[in-house]
């Protein structure tokens, strides 16, 4: 009896054992199956072939499916598999395609090619990038495409101050572009109105139009989304409230830019603007950057002499603001401008530690310019 219970118990840890080692060898399974996967379609998804620069022109036509538009790209050597392809298009919810003529690379990967056929564009590889940081003018613009293109600089500035050029563009963008970039007084008409970012371009040499046309789009694209969030901007001035225009908005930005050093400071730096024009119809903008812009040269320290120049873009001896922009302005100021902060500064100084100090009185600007500046001098 006791062989007999001792076969059986036997019996049972064999059956165990047997069932650990069938579990395990299925779990291992399972991992490598899920890892081979991950691995599959993780290679899958990346460029058939990463040095190809070449293009394929592909048509794709209205009500083509995934799996159609998959195919073409398969059979024209853009990408390893179609069926991939489409999983990778329904798992990340993209549809939509716009039906046109293509041209795609084997150095393409899903991500781009999918952003290509939901946006309708063609897919050309870039030939250069040229950045415009914030707060440049135009004539700084003018520098930065001389040193990355074929154009000089003459040729740019005289492009661009073309009363007929400029009339072109308008009729492109006449929702951004409005009759008050003529104003007599107004130095640049496009000034401010190029949109500081770094910009691909598929040609090695573009023209001028190119350039701008590229730069006013993505004007459009960031300050236009903002000034419809904000339904504009309405401000007191001289006791009565006023609603800036979208030209006097891109001026008020442009002031920002050049004042302030940090994000959270453009609200207040806006604030004071906004409250200085509500306070007295007397007391002007005073803002450095104005000075500077109607000089027409930068300078670390601006000096009493400086602040006597006749130019109506000096906000020390007219009030308001001046004609125009005095420089690009970034999404940031834009968005602080339509957004101020609320409060009762009336001043502010930037200081040489990098930092702005506001104040409500004169007094207390004066005692701050004493302790910021006066003493680091």
């Amino acid at each position: 009896m006791a062989n007999r219970n001792k076969e059986i118990r036997d019996s049972k840890s064999f059956s165990k054992l047997l069932s650990s080692i069938i579990i395990g060898v299925i779990l291992i399974g399972v991992c490598l199956i899920g890892l081979g996967s991950y691995f599959y379609i993780n290679a899958s998804q990346k460029p058939l072939n990463p040095n190809d620069k070449s293009t394929t022109k592909i048509e794709v036509l209205p009500g083509e499916s995934a799996t159609m538009i998959g195919e073409k790209l398969e059979k024209e050597k853009i990408i390893k598999n179609s069926t991939m392809f489409k999983y990778y298009l329904k798992f990340n919810n993209i549809s939509n395609f716009q039906a046109g003529s293509y041209e795609f690379s084997p150095s393409m990967t899903y991500k781009q090619i999918a952003k290509s056929l939901q946006k309708g564009e063609v897919y050309i590889p870039v030939a250069f990038k040229m950045s415009i940081p914030e707060g440049k003018t135009i004539d700084q613009i003018a520098d930065v495409v001389a040193q990355n293109t074929k154009i000089t600089k003459e040729e740019f500035l005289k492009a661009v101050n073309d009363p007929e050029f400029v009339k072109k563009m308008q009729k492109k963008h006449p929702k951004l572009i409005t009759n008050d970039v003529f104003n007599k007084n107004i130095k640049y008409p496009l000034e401010g109105y190029l949109f500081p970012a770094t910009y691909d371009f598929t040609e090695k040499n573009p023209t001028t139009e190119e350039i701008v046309e590229k730069m006013l789009k993505a004007t459009e694209e960031n300050a236009f989304p903002l000034w419809d969030k904000y339904g504009g901007i309405v401000i007191k001035e001289q006791g009565k409230e006023k609603r800036l225009t979208f030209h006097e908005f891109l001026t008020f930005s442009s002031l920002v830019e050049r004042e302030a050093s940090g994000l959270t400071d453009r609200a207040k730096i806006a604030s004071v603007f906004i409250n200085r024009m509500a306070e007295n119809p007397e007391m002007p903008l005073q803002t450095d950057p104005t000075v500077l812009y109607a000089l027409g040269r930068h300078k670390s320290v601006t000096y009493e002499d400086d602040l006597k120049v006749e130019s109506p873009y000096n906000t020390y001896i007219h009030t308001g603001l001046p004609p125009g922009p005095i420089a690009t302005s970034g999404r940031e100021s834009m968005e602080s401008v339509l957004n101020p902060a609320k409060t009762e500064y009336l001043y502010f100084l930037a200081a040489k530690d990098g930092k702005n100090y506001f104040s409500k009185t004169y007094d207390e600007h004066l005692k701050l310019k004493e302790e910021h500046i006066d003493s680091q001098q």
